[in-house]
């Protein structure tokens, strides 16, 4: 592929995006709306269910645009059955932003469209910002340790959002989605924090613990998903233009029991044992990660 040929292909792919966004973005935001200035459970419920469709046709879209120009081929390995009709918690790795649109290539139609744990800042990115708060997306934000040591009212607050934001999903299956490191994968960021993990930052429980402590007893499975890119992280448009021939995908589903629902703030011993867990579950990750480079 010539290098014209690949940033007109980009462009294009990037361009019908922006289009397709744009045509779902007033009556998804319109709807998100009419939410607000109508805070009936079942009319919620029955405008959730609306919304979730035109998001979920939006993203089809978006994936037959990524087929057709990008031409990627994402591979999916597991023989586990989805539905969508169950409430999941995703789990992921993460290393590029191609990664939310691999995760919907994936899952899109098999199961209940995915929420993801964003940074409160991204609400303001022009149009899009604003179809995620139409969505029920949770918006998270975290406060640093020196800022709680001076402002110590603030502690539990990003708790509480996560609350409020996990409440909304007790009415319509869904799927909640969060990168557990916190950040991209880089391998000087890897090299920092001096962990035993060769494909992987460190995890961060917190944020599945709180999720997991609201919507324990509705959950039916935690979504282990390992992405893996064989020629190297990709750029975005690197994936737009069709310079990623070949995507790893491998997904486990794992049960989610009564150990995993505790006070992760106040209670010293489940907070070690839960972070333990996650641990493992990420060196699990990272033999996994290796298998599939091979």
């Amino acid at each position: 592929m010539s290098n014209v040929s690949f940033h007109v292909k980009a462009f294009l792919s990037l361009l019908l995006m922006v289009l397709n966004t744009l045509f779902w973005f007033t009556p998804v935001v319109g709807l998100g709306v009419i939410k607000v200035l109508v805070p009936i459970k079942w009319v919620r419920g029955k405008l959730n269910l609306l919304i979730d469709l035109m998001a979920t046709c939006w993203i089809s879209l978006n994936n037959l645009n990524q087929a057709v120009i990008g031409r990627s081929q994402v591979t999916r390995f597991d023989d586990t059955q989805l539905s969508n009709y169950a409430w999941y918690m995703l789990i992921a790795n993460h290393q590029s932003w191609v990664d939310i649109l691999v995760l919907q290539r994936v899952f899109n139609r098999k199961v209940p469209f995915l929420k993801f744990f964003l940074k409160q800042e991204l609400i303001w990115v022009p149009f899009i910002g604003l179809t995620w708060w139409a969505l029920d997306f949770p918006f998270m934000k975290r406060y640093s340790k020196s800022l709680l040591e001076k402002r110590p009212e603030l502690k539990g607050k990003d708790i509480e959002v996560t609350r409020k934001a996990c409440e909304k999903y007790q009415f319509s299956p869904v799927t909640v989605m969060n990168f557990l490191e916190g950040t991209r994968f880089t391998s000087a960021k890897n090299e920092t924090q001096n962990k035993p993990f060769d494909h992987l930052l460190a995890p961060k429980a917190g944020g599945l613990a709180f999720a997991l402590s609201v919507m324990g007893e509705q959950l039916d499975n935690l979504l282990d998903v390992t992405l893996v890119y064989p020629d190297g992280t990709p750029s975005f448009w690197d994936y737009l233009g069709g310079k990623v021939p070949n995507v790893k995908v491998h997904v486990r589903v794992l049960p989610i029991d009564e150990s995993r629902v505790g006070d992760y703030l106040e209670d010293e011993a489940f907070r070690n044992d839960f972070q333990l867990w996650v641990n493992e579950l990420w060196q699990q990750k990272d033999q996994q990660i290796q298998l599939m480079m091979n």
